[in-house]
């Protein structure tokens, strides 16, 4: 189908794509993985920082990074489109790598050399000013790349072909996989070149293979499946406050259905379906309210929008809560690079006699257990739990991110004891005052703390970005992508902001530190930990209030020929279903209400999808079509039409909901 004024090529895309684009998304991850990874010991041990303003360079880093996808985002939804973004971006993010390179290859470009019993010189301000504008430029080309490649990878999938549907949310699970396969490859094989060879290579060898990536990108154009840009999202959500703001003194509509509603307007904007309008953030509506002053015809936006516009900043909006929540899991395991790295540099790292692993290389179980984790999700857990729950996913995405929350805030927990067990075995050996002796116990006892961030990461953090993506209006994924990003920049500036204020505010007499910049064995990295936990604690509580309100996005679908479903037919499966019912199940809404696990669509639209297992069988049915229906605590009714094709008994399928309303009736598709 192609919509007016926003072009889409129906018969690219698809599977046939995703080697070009996951090639380019695993390079870049490789590069910017492979060093930071590794960073914080090139900054301590080349350029010679103390140990806080090199962590605190690294989280600025990475929350840089995590920042600049909104840039990128915008010129993406805006201008350039997906594709060209992702171009132009991967260039910049060469000649950062090249920068990089060439300051880690001369010289003069890093301090000289010491030995651990010396007075090193630190990096002066012209080789730290080169290091920051090579990690600025790679920085600004993964603002483009981060968050394009993923919502153009998902553009390859047609969403009004229910196949192509499913596939959908299962290419969220692989394109992680590919990250955290390149992930994988960068702290095993990358951080041993720059541990044992050097760093010439360590960084020159992803900068080679970044470049190939570009050109297996540009190879893949004539089979992308490209959307046109749809111009500024920023200047819409605007226009909305604007005309809300300009009407604020007009008396809201006692019907929803006299808000302006234009789907030539909003054609460019919506070709999944439009957004249909929410009782919540009413006074957003007043954007949509039709004054005499009003142009209808060619509308002035800002001071009239669609309901379509208006519920795109609703959406947004009711994001912001969801989005705040997983920033200080970004905090928790931003540690990881950082001050358990530290730790892993002390300990036993020996696999063999002549054989120990890089310190850098132990964030390895984190790879590995994220990695296995999401093979299983995919393979196992999801085929299982969906006969329990009826849902394609198995379970919800918000869902998915309350597991991912709880086990985080376990890996801090166990980190604490850890360190506590580290510190011990130093005070045995008489080990505390000798930072830099290595200390007889093993790294493996690191393994469960990176074990449990791997599992956290592959729950919360799919969850998040396919929340993202998911629940933004269509013409604002990549904006919304970025989102996920935004919440990884601000989660490292809050690591920063907590190590400063730590580091600060725990010194006590004889310079003692929770945080010391030469000694950790003297400090109280253990505390840290603890405090993070109780960080964690409050956030998950904070997040289940909000996702226990939370109204998911309700669109109404533009319906093609094979998608007509007539009206008698909901009219009649209304009628026989609540007729049966209320005959044979004694305080049947109870009933029904009390068994559901599969989704509460929306507390304000009223709409409630029960999965097939929880309501009662009823013998009616005609074709290939199920037939149920529902009453909600509203006492507003709703019948459900399933197409489906039997798959080992489960019907499966594209769901319809009917809404009975007293003045109208609306085909909703899930």
């Amino acid at each position: 189908m192609m919509e007016k004024g926003h072009h889409v090529e129906k018969k690219k895309g698809g599977l046939i794509t995703m080697p070009f684009i996951f090639a380019n998304e695993i390079c870049e991850k490789l590069a910017v993985i492979g060093f930071s990874t590794n960073m914080i010991s090139y900054l301590t041990s080349q350029l010679h920082l103390p140990l806080t303003k090199a962590a605190n360079t690294l989280t600025n880093f990475g929350g840089t990074a995590a920042l600049t996808p909104l840039l990128g985002a915008f010129v993406a939804d805006a201008f350039a489109g997906r594709f060209w973004t992702i171009a132009i971006a991967s260039i910049i993010y060469q000649i950062g790598m090249i920068s990089l390179t060439i300051s880690a290859v001369l010289p003069k470009l890093r301090p000289p050399p010491c030995h651990s019993n010396e007075v090193c010189q630190e990096a002066d301000s012209g080789q730290l000013a080169l290091l920051y504008m090579s990690l600025l430029l790679t920085a600004l080309g993964s603002g483009g790349i981060r968050p394009c490649v993923v919502s153009f990878g998902a553009d390859q999938f047609d969403e009004s072909d229910p196949k192509q549907r499913t596939t959908t949310w299962k290419f969220f699970n692989w394109y992680y996989f590919c990250m955290g396969a390149s992930g994988l490859v960068a702290v095993t094989v990358l951080v041993y070149i720059q541990d044992n060879i050097g760093w010439g290579w360590g960084l020159g060898i992803p900068t080679s293979v970044m470049a190939l990536s570009i050109i297996a990108f540009g190879f893949g154009y004539p089979l992308y499946r490209k959307l046109d840009p749809a111009g500024s999202p920023f200047t819409r959500l605007l226009q909305v406050c604007v005309a809300a703001y300009r009407k604020r003194k007009v008396a809201m509509v006692s019907d929803a259905k006299l808000l302006y509603e234009n789907g030539e307007l909003d054609a460019a904007i919506s070709i999944d379906g439009k957004l249909i309008h929410t009782e919540n953030l009413k006074f957003l509506d007043k954007a949509a309210i039709v004054t005499k002053e009003d142009n209808i015809k060619a509308p002035n936006p800002w001071k009239l929008n669609t309901v379509h516009r208006v519920e795109e900043l609703k959406s947004l909006i009711r994001m912001g809560p969801i989005w705040a929540a997983g920033i200080p899991l970004i905090t928790a395991s931003a540690q990881q690079g950082t001050f358990s790295l530290q730790q892993a540099k002390t300990m036993d790292r020996h696999l063999t006699k002549s054989f120990q692993i890089p310190a850098a290389s132990i964030s390895v179980f984190t790879q590995i257990s994220m990695l296995s984790t999401i093979v299983f999700y995919d393979r196992v857990f999801v085929p299982v739990i969906r006969r329990f729950t009826g849902l394609e996913r198995g379970i919800s995405f918000l869902t998915r991110m309350a597991i991912g929350f709880f086990i985080s805030l376990l890996a801090t927990f166990v980190a604490g004891f850890m360190e506590v067990k580290r510190k011990q075995v130093a005070l045995e050996y008489g080990l505390i005052d000798n930072p830099h002796t290595i200390i007889p116990i093993s790294v493996f006892w690191l393994m469960p703390q990176y074990c449990l961030h791997g599992i956290a990461e592959a729950f919360m953090s799919i969850g998040h970005l396919e929340f993202f993506y998911d629940q933004a209006p269509e013409s604002m994924r990549s904006t919304a992508t970025a989102l996920f990003w935004l919440s990884i920049s601000a989660g490292n500036y809050m690591s920063t902001l907590m190590v400063s204020l730590v580091h600060k505010y725990s010194s006590g007499h004889g310079g003692s530190n929770w945080l010391p910049n030469t000694n950790l064995n003297r400090g109280k990295l253990e505390y840290f930990y603890w405090l993070i936990t109780l960080l964690q604690f409050v956030n998950l509580i904070y997040y289940l209030f909000c996702a226990k309100f939370y109204t998911l996005k309700p669109i109404r679908v533009h319906k093609g020929e094979d998608d007509q479903l007539k009206e008698d037919d909901f009219v009649r499966c209304l009628s026989m279903v609540l007729a049966y019912w209320r005959e044979n199940v004694p305080n049947w809404p109870k009933a029904v209400l009390r068994g559901t696990v599969a989704a509460h669509i929306s507390s304000s639209t009223r709409w409630t999808l029960f999965s097939f297992h929880d309501v009662p069988k009823v013998p009616f049915q005609w074709q290939n079509h199920s037939c149920r229906a529902s009453k909600s605590k509203h006492h507003d009714y709703k019948a459900e039409v399933n197409e489906f094709a039997p798959v080992r008994g489960k019907p499966t399928g594209v769901a319809f909901i009917l809404r009975q309303g007293l003045n109208s009736t609306e085909y909703i598709s899930l």
